[in-house]
């Protein structure tokens, strides 16, 4: 192995151990809670460290998002590529979705704020057109399963990205809206039943009568 492909190899590394190191920060303590110095004392590095991979918080916390977008959008990917009805492969859809929620719930509640948020106008174009590229993967999926059942002629004959808008606010708002009720009571986690009976009312809206 050559000194540049060595050196390019620790950096990988290097970098992949900051992420693990904010995923258990960000995880335990929420997003705004969290600093750069806790991230770098998990990490065993110093805080000056971590600004040379990361430009600040919003940035180190946007990759993560990035990596569940990514995430979401291959496992689509996969359910797309199913012989089986459009139909299924929403109910497949969902159980992605709450497969990425019960990985990592706060990181993914976090990317749903990053998404409605004011966080996008402090990261570099690059990131910022990193996550838009990951995004727009993952809605073109979503979009895909939609435009296979309006073929198929099993869902109503609407444009098929607004749908798939539909799809994911109806995955972005339940989980939002429900994780903010466990500040009532935290003992309990609706996330999931919720999710099922969303897409379930959703299916029905989808599919002519």
């Amino acid at each position: 192995m050559g000194i540049q492909e060595r050196k390019k190899r620790e950096k990988g590394m290097r970098r992949y151990q900051i992420l693990e190191a904010a995923k258990k920060v960000f995880s335990s303590k929420g997003y705004n809670a969290a600093t750069m110095e806790e991230i770098a004392d998990v990490a065993e590095l110093s805080p000056g460290t971590l600004y040379i991979y990361f430009k600040n918080k919003e940035e180190l916390h946007t990759f993560l998002s990035i990596d569940i977008l990514q995430h979401i959008a291959v496992e689509a990917e996969f359910v797309v590529q199913k012989s089986v009805s459009s139909e299924i492969k929403l109910d497949n859809l969902r159980d992605v979705f709450i497969e990425v929620y019960e990985n990592d719930p706060m990181i993914l509640i976090s990317l749903f704020h990053l998404q409605a948020g004011e966080t996008l106008k402090n990261l570099s174009e690059e990131v910022l057109n990193k996550l838009k590229q990951t995004s727009g993967r993952a809605l073109a999926a979503i979009t895909s399963i939609i435009k296979g059942g309006i073929e198929e002629g099993i869902f109503i004959d609407e444009h098929p990205v607004a749908l798939a808008d539909v799809i994911w606010s109806t995955f972005s708002g339940v989980v939002l809206w429900v994780d903010s009720k466990r500040l009532l009571n935290d003992q309990k986690d609706f996330v999931k039943s919720t999710l099922r009976t969303a897409f379930s009312i959703a299916k029905k809206g989808l599919k002519k009568n």
